[in-house]
């Protein structure tokens, strides 16, 4: 056991010093002396770049498309809860009609093993060395999923990477297709407004800079091979992006949603932007046809049902009240007049609090 983690570590220092060494030789020229060039792949593919959700997806199931979902996740109180309460939902809809969700991975990139790993299947890999992340923990993820790819037995060929926060609120389908990746579009993802610090990373003869997709990593659901390719440009790109001082001002807590757009893109994986993958409540209010429910802003109502947005509610759900702590079980509905996304998230919370073994322990 103690050679086995030894070698680990060696192969971490190894890989992470391969990276600085990427990153110093091309800090001042662009990265495509080490990225591919835009000979290797087809211009040809032309999409609108939102397009309605396909009405049947029904298939049999000798001919499903199935995903592996990949979450990543620290070990910390916060990302914790978040994940069991994700995976209790996966389960409720895996083997429902029309999904193609195959198996799930918590990649957890803490180093060490928690006692959720026979709760919730997890894969552990390293974190960055000490100091790497310059207190931008996300960094994590990119690294935790090149580790993931290169030593899981992943069976299904396609992944969609998702977060902790995400809650499936129905069964999800493949939505890729035809070798192009099924994203959700980020409003404040702007390529075109910051061209400028873009171009230091996929450089003009890679083509106009609106070949970068307004998204980041998640939702993504993209074929196993394509992320086998994005996922070490993508750690460099974010590696890279973090280290020049004007881009990571810039970009700031997106940073490394940027950088798997750049990397999408210089690998020539396009995307289908899919609004109704993921909804963002209190903004968006009904449920609809959406598959997720992104719970990253926080719900502050008067008790006449009134957004209070940016001032503390007399209700709230936040999940940044839950730092240090689980919510408890049965949290207060909200009062009448709060939209309905809002309403299904609390519900959806307390159903998967209620029934979790243990919860809170």
């Amino acid at each position: 056991m103690g050679c086995g983690n030894l070698f680990f570590l060696v192969l971490v220092t190894f890989s992470v010093a391969l990276i600085t060494y990427n990153i110093i030789i091309s800090a001042n020229a662009p990265l495509k002396q080490e990225l591919p060039g835009p000979s290797r792949f087809s211009s040809s593919i032309t999409i609108d770049p939102v397009i309605k959700m396909p009405v049947d997806r029904s298939k049999s199931s000798s001919s499903k498309r199935l995903f592996h979902t990949a979450v990543t996740s620290s070990d910390s109180v916060y990302n914790t809860w978040q994940c069991r309460i994700m995976y209790y939902w996966f389960k409720k809809f895996k083997d429902e009609p029309n999904s193609e969700m195959g198996g799930f991975t918590r990649i957890l990139h803490s180093g060490k093993p928690d006692k959720y790993m026979d709760e919730i299947p997890t894969f552990v890999a390293q974190p960055l060395p000490a100091g790497m992340d310059q207190g931008y923990i996300v960094l994590n993820r990119p690294w935790a999923f090149v580790q993931w790819l290169q030593s899981a037995d992943i069976k299904e060929d396609y992944i969609l990477m998702s977060e902790p926060d995400h809650i499936i609120v129905k069964p999800i389908p493949n939505l890729s297709k035809d070798g192009l990746g099924a994203a959700f579009p980020f409003f404040y993802i702007e390529p075109k407004k910051y061209e400028k610090q873009l171009r230091k990373f996929f450089p003009e003869d890679m083509g106009p800079i609106t070949n970068i997709d307004p998204i980041g990593n998640s939702p993504v659901i993209v074929g196993k091979d394509s992320l086998n390719k994005i996922a070490p440009t993508w750690m460099n790109v974010s590696l890279a992006m973090k280290k020049d001082p004007e881009t990571d001002k810039a970009f700031g807590w997106v940073l490394e949603m940027y950088a798997y757009a750049v990397a999408s893109a210089l690998h020539g994986v396009d995307n289908i932007l899919y609004k109704d993958f993921m909804i963002q409540p209190p903004w968006d209010t009904e449920v609809g046809k959406k598959f997720i429910i992104h719970y990253t802003y926080g719900c502050d109502y008067t008790m006449k049902g009134e957004l209070t947005y940016g001032k503390i509610g007399e209700w709230r759900f936040d999940k940044r009240s839950y730092d240090s702590v689980v919510p408890p079980r049965n949290l207060p509905l909200p009062p009448p007049g709060v939209p309905e996304s809002v309403v299904t998230l609390v519900k959806m919370v307390n159903e998967a609090t209620a029934n979790i073994p243990n919860w809170g322990s």
